[in-house]
């Protein structure tokens, strides 16, 4: 009985000790395992009992579960005590100040393209332009026959076509919205038609998917004049600078008289025979441009006998490759996120 009693001594004492040391939950676990748990000390007490006369035995199986029952009370306060703590710098770790401003989103970067794209859509409906779009996947009629191009017609050649199985094909300009906008709105009218057209082409200058956008008017009484005054208001407003320009004689069927437009180049204005954008020459070559065909016009349901007008048509991609001093139109479309993302600097 002594020797139980002076060991129900020593473990408290040696409870009380660990005790102090206990910092988290994990070791107030720990020190449950080592007096309460199966092998523990306190256990190792209630085993001894059966050893002591049969008289003696309940005096001393009391003073060991007193011990036992003190310590499960002293470990149950102090794992709360603990839970807490831990709880409270947790809480401090994930603090939030609900005053403080909304982190902002990263904000990203409009393509070169796209940037070239609203530039032009800006100009163009401030001279009183509509955007119209069409559908990419064309009928053959509105890509060829209404355009002045039947199907023996050579210019079908020079558009090398993605044909499909039934005779659609990808669109291989926006010239086609403007017939299916003549048939809707009548005249007179005034659209622009911006979108992806393709070819069978892919070089440094020419890519299978290119943009293009297309410019129509009709009205009574309008002349190569208006063209070049509306041309000269879009290019010298997109490049920020008022640009010598040069048109030439040229053939498109869906317009009579044809021509190109040349600007000189916006990198070196002919002074450079090294230039890598003209190669020497002074001039880049950037439009087709022309008087509307009266086919065209009659495949639209409008009277060429009352009304005549133009249209224009320009690569997107390339005024991006102008404005942004690129020599390769693949840059625009290789994936190259820092570049795109950055001053236009590849």
């Amino acid at each position: 009985m002594k020797d139980i009693l002076e060991n129900i001594q020593s473990i408290s004492e040696e409870f009380d000790l660990s005790l102090t040391n206990v910092s988290n939950t994990s070791e107030i676990m720990d020190l449950k395992v080592r007096f309460l748990g199966k092998k523990g000390k306190v256990t190792s007490l209630l085993r001894l009992l059966g050893s002591l006369p049969a008289e003696k035995r309940p005096a001393a199986g009391n003073a060991v579960n007193e011990l036992r029952n003190t310590i499960e009370s002293i470990i149950q306060e102090k794992t709360l005590a603990l839970k807490n703590d831990e709880l409270r710098q947790m809480e401090l770790q994930d603090l939030i100040d609900v005053t403080l401003p909304a982190k902002s989103r990263p904000s990203g970067g409009f393509h070169p393209v796209v940037e070239a794209t609203n530039d032009v859509l800006k100009i163009m409906t401030g001279l009183g332009f509509t955007v119209v779009l069409g559908p990419e996947i064309e009928e053959d009629y509105y890509n060829f026959e209404a355009l002045n191009i039947p199907p023996h017609h050579p210019a079908r050649d020079m558009q090398d076509t993605f044909y499909f199985d039934d005779g659609r094909v990808l669109r291989t300009h926006t010239s086609p919205v403007e017939v299916r906008s003549m048939l809707k709105y009548g005249a007179p009218i005034r659209i622009i038609c911006p979108g992806r057209v393709y070819r069978k082409d892919s070089d440094p200058t020419h890519s299978p998917m290119f943009h293009q956008l297309e410019g129509l008017l009709i009205d009574e009484d309008i002349s190569i004049a208006d063209l070049k005054g509306c041309l000269d208001v879009l290019l010298d407003s997109f490049f920020n600078k008022e640009l010598k320009k040069r048109y030439r004689a040229s053939y498109f069927p869906f317009t009579e008289p044809s021509l190109e437009l040349d600007i000189e180049c916006i990198a070196c204005s002919g002074s450079d025979p090294g230039c890598r954008i003209c190669r020497g020459s002074g001039w880049l070559e950037i439009c087709g441009l022309g008087m509307t065909h009266p086919n065209v016009l009659r495949s639209g349901n409008i009277d060429p006998e009352k009304y005549n007008g133009f249209a224009w048509g320009l690569g997107l991609d390339r005024l991006a490759m102008l404005k942004y001093g690129l020599n390769d139109l693949r840059t625009l479309f290789e994936g190259n996120v820092p570049y795109l993302l950055s001053g236009r600097e590849a």
